[in-house]
């Protein structure tokens, strides 16, 4: 008879997986939002270039955001499979609900968000690391702003260098400018997001004593091992392949309309922004991140061309996400619980 907590485990880290998945074509507008809006790639070629690269940054960038998920945001010592398995499901539910209405809200932020309510549930607020958490909560409003300043600054930079260029001729030139920069901002995005999940993976066979081995350093301290970060880049890039079309529509034409320029200097200020976060180990929102830039950009020719009535739904989405998420998951983690005890009492 197989041993229930080995399959305890794979599901675990099958869900996450799942998650990841879930992830990629949920965030898939993030990467290709702004290079879809302006047709420099069609939807398909957006999604698989974007894909590639999600894939890649599994060979750019080192884990320290993943040890943040980890083992940062909760007391590891307070954590178990169940915890862990009742977060996966209630960020995979707040992700399919948004996913399902368009809204492009932070799968990151889900999936905090519902690790630290299930958590909560089973061991109340002191499994809580403040620490953690105040550099996560300091960056929601930080990206996005990050995002915004820069976009604009992008765009102001770009106009003065080519104020005296023929429109048409800096129209073609960023045209072919927007492949790097929907490259760079996807691997931004591969980096960032795929960490969240190896996180979460690691997490879950570190809380198992017999499996500990697998995701320790040799000092017993968690680490992420090469195989995990290839499994977690994998699922995100075929996620990302799989599209996530109606927000797409959201990210890319409902907030503002973009020109190839402004898509550039979009697409170039998400990187950066993401690229200094996976730098510092912060688990920042991809979705947060592209949408200030977009709106830093959109703003900048005149405020009107921004709709601000879409762009406040989705701000809504995003102070509801946490909460939400955590809720939702606390009640994963009640409803696992009874039936585990149910099965344990047969």
């Amino acid at each position: 008879m197989a041993d229930p907590l080995l399959v305890l485990t794979i599901l675990i880290v099958a869900i996450a997986l799942v998650f990841d998945y879930v992830n990629g074509f949920h965030d898939a507008a993030n990467s290709i939002a702004t290079v879809v809006s302006t047709r420099v790639l069609t939807p398909l070629q957006g999604v698989a270039w974007a894909a590639f690269w999600n894939f890649i940054a599994a060979f750019a960038f080192g884990t320290a955001v993943a040890k943040t998920i980890g083992s940062g945001l909760l007391d590891v010592q307070q954590v178990d499979s169940y915890v862990i398995l009742a977060g996966l499901l209630g960020a995979i539910a707040w992700d399919l609900i948004t996913w399902h209405v368009g809204l492009p809200t932070s799968s990151s932020h889900a999936l905090i968000g519902a690790y630290a309510g299930a958590g909560i549930a089973k061991a109340g607020l002191g499994v809580i690391v403040p620490g953690g958490w105040i550099s996560t909560l300091f960056f929601i409003v930080l990206a996005p702003v990050m995002g915004m300043v820069l976009g604009m600054a992008n765009l102001i930079l770009i106009l003065n260098i080519f104020k005296r260029s023929i429109p048409s001729n800096v129209d073609h030139f960023f045209r072919r400018g927007q492949l790097i920069s929907a490259a760079a901002y996807s691997l931004g995005h591969g980096t960032n997001d795929a960490q969240k999940t190896m996180g979460i993976i690691a997490g879950a066979l570190f809380t198992v004593p017999a499996y500990r081995y697998l995701v320790s350093d040799a000092t017993g301290h968690l680490a992420i091992p090469f195989w995990i970060v290839l499994l977690a880049h994998a699922a995100i890039g075929l996620g990302t392949l799989s599209g996530g079309w109606r927000i797409v529509h959201t990210m890319g034409s409902r907030i503002t309309r973009l020109q190839p320029v402004g898509g550039f200097a979009a697409e170039a200020a998400g990187a950066v922004t993401l690229f200094s976060a996976a730098h510092f180990g912060v688990p920042v929102s991809t979705t947060h991140t592209i949408t200030g830039a977009i709106v830093g950009v959109g703003s900048l020719r005149r405020l009107r061309s921004v709709r601000w009535n879409v762009a406040g739904r989705i701000v809504w989405a995003w102070i509801l996400t946490i909460p939400a998420s955590a809720l939702i998951a606390m009640f994963c983690w009640l409803a696992i619980d009874i039936a585990r005890k149910i099965f344990q009492s047969v």
